[in-house]
């Protein structure tokens, strides 16, 4: 039997999904299972798995869902004691499940863990590092741009990136799927917050090392990427930020709302930026509601979270966004020294 359910969702990935696949069947962890949830693809990529990849299971949804929703379906049939997410643009290096499960088995407190994510298209650099969390209220990716020969130390984190990342099965069922209302981004940064607020920690394992062809589906800055993402880390600092911690870091919170509508303004997403405010405003009524059922669960005292917390260092952010949106960007696959002969008729 697996210990191990691990889960990829995937929408018009037919160029990525195979190399995914592919990388999975080199594991050196082999006890899992695979579930593929296609969402409503029309690029023949459900047919590909279906007819080629008889070893693993195949959901097929009727229309695009969004990411929350195919995860949640899912995970919502899962009993293995090991839940994984993978993006089917996220390449794992063969020790990738090994390491993570290992870091688990080494933090008992830990309920999830984070993997070493480096750039696919930019070479020697860090995609994130596992997820901070900063006292403007909101999420930002550890390490990005930073050499892969960084961040080589096991650590607690706030977060994990659904892109590659290990869940224990038990802290979903007590935590909570993902917000559905969120539909993609962030969704694993409210978890994440969540997690913490109930008393489960977050592990980086270095040695957990995928490749990320990052943005591969909506494109980085797309008016689709700007709205939910500006839309949703809204909701995520309303339903999990404590109230003390809320009037700590109210006024940075509006001074990251004013660098990020002039960042996005100069690059054409001004309109798609005010519909994602105007619109978690008009959620208002229905997040403190789920925020009144998050903050009834606390198990954890509003110092620990503030201690989870990192300075909001905006120049910086701007630059990383800046140096990936002017970064080449390459349909994902491995480099040509990583390239191995691909078998479609193989069973993961």
């Amino acid at each position: 039997m697996a210990d191990a359910t691990i889960v990829v969702v995937n929408w018009n990935g037919k160029k990525v999904l195979p190399i995914c696949l592919e990388a999975l069947s080199r594991q050196t962890w082999k006890s899992f299972r695979v579930v593929v949830v296609d969402n409503g693809s029309t690029d023949g990529s459900a047919e590909w798995v279906a007819r080629y990849n008889r070893g693993i299971e195949l959901v097929r949804l009727p229309s695009n869902m969004g990411f929350c929703r195919a995860n949640n379906i899912a995970l919502r049939r899962i009993a293995t004691p090991y839940v994984v997410l993978l993006n089917n643009d996220a390449f794992p290096c063969p020790q990738w499940l090994e390491a993570l499960v290992n870091g688990l088995e080494r933090h008992p407190e830990a309920g999830f863990a984070a993997s070493k994510l480096l750039f696919y298209d930019a070479k020697g650099f860090i995609d994130r590092a596992g997820d901070g969390y900063t006292k403007a209220g909101v999420g930002y990716l550890r390490g990005r741009w930073s050499s892969c020969s960084e961040y080589g130390e096991e650590e607690m984190v706030f977060g994990a990136s659904a892109a590659a990342a290990l869940y224990r099965t038990e802290m979903l069922h007590h935590v909570g799927l993902f917000d559905e209302d969120f539909f993609l981004l962030h969704e694993d940064v409210d978890l994440s917050f969540r997690a913490q607020l109930m008393g489960f920690r977050c592990v980086y394992v270095p040695d957990a090392v995928a490749y990320h062809g990052v943005s591969s589906s909506i494109m980085r800055d797309s008016p689709t990427s700007v709205y939910y993402g500006q839309r949703n880390l809204e909701w995520v600092y309303l339903k999990n930020m404590p109230s003390s911690l809320l009037l700590r870091t109210s006024l940075l919170h509006m001074v990251y709302n004013m660098f990020a509508f002039a960042f996005f303004l100069r690059l054409g997403r001004g309109r798609e930026f005010i519909r994602a405010k105007r619109d978690a405003l008009f959620a208002f009524p229905v997040m403190l509601r789920k925020r009144k059922e998050i903050q009834a669960q606390r198990a954890v005292d509003d110092r620990y979270i503030f201690a989870l917390l990192e300075k909001e260092r905006f120049m910086e952010r701007k630059t990383s966004r800046r140096r990936r949106n002017q970064a080449p960007y390459r349909t994902p696959g491995f480099h040509a020294e990583e390239r191995v002969s691909f078998d479609p008729r193989r069973k993961v």
